[in-house]
């Protein structure tokens, strides 16, 4: 894990060093945890922030989260955009049928990982950008070697770099908890998807 955190730190450091900023679409998975991601970065990317979570449920719930990673976005930052995607639960519903009775953490989540990353993935290559990355690597709860094996799997499918993370450690975790508090971010309990809400 270690190669992946001086890896980052390389990349980032010879980019921010460039007059042109390589663009790149960042998935995140809430408001809260893309404060710390988004600060890492933005000094070496143009970044684009996408929101596509198709697991959270209910549908209250993620449009709450998507407002709250619009408001931060549009709030607090600059020279940084935002794509929120449309609600569509089939689609995470659809990718761990058979999977409903697996414990948190497992295979289910796994292919969820898969779920979004292929969606960043795609959407970057279509989009020019020039990296994807996600902010799931931010929670202490993620195992960032399983998230970093997903993204390399869709560099190579899309031919766009994916730039490897893992946020939570050097206090990233706790550096998102306390940018998201000063924001006043709405905070979940949860991951995100029905299933994990039996974990409370």
């Amino acid at each position: 894990m270690k190669d992946i955190i001086r890896r980052a730190d390389e990349i980032v450091a010879r980019l921010t060093s460039q007059e042109r900023k390589e663009r790149m679409l960042l998935h995140s998975c809430c408001g809260p945890c893309s404060t710390a991601c988004i600060d890492y970065l933005k000094d070496a990317f143009d970044l684009t922030v996408l929101f596509f979570n198709p697991n959270i449920a209910p549908q209250s719930e993620y449009e709450l989260r998507a407002a709250e990673q619009k408001r931060y976005v549009e709030d607090f930052l600059t020279d940084v955009k935002c794509v929120i995607c449309d609600y569509d639960p089939r689609e995470f519903y659809d990718a761990v049928k058979g999977l409903e009775n697996c414990e948190e953490g497992g295979e289910r989540c796994a292919l969820c990982f898969e779920l979004r990353l292929d969606r960043c993935a795609k959407m970057a290559k279509e989009g020019g950008f020039d990296w994807f990355c996600t902010t799931l690597t931010v929670s202490p709860h993620k195992n960032a070697e399983l998230i970093n094996g997903i993204g390399l799997k869709k560099e190579l499918e899309y031919e766009v770099k994916f730039f490897p993370s893992d946020f939570k450690k050097k206090d990233g975790y706790l550096k998102s908890v306390r940018l998201s508090a000063q924001a006043g971010l709405y905070r979940q309990n949860y991951c995100g998807c029905f299933f994990s809400r039996r974990h409370e």
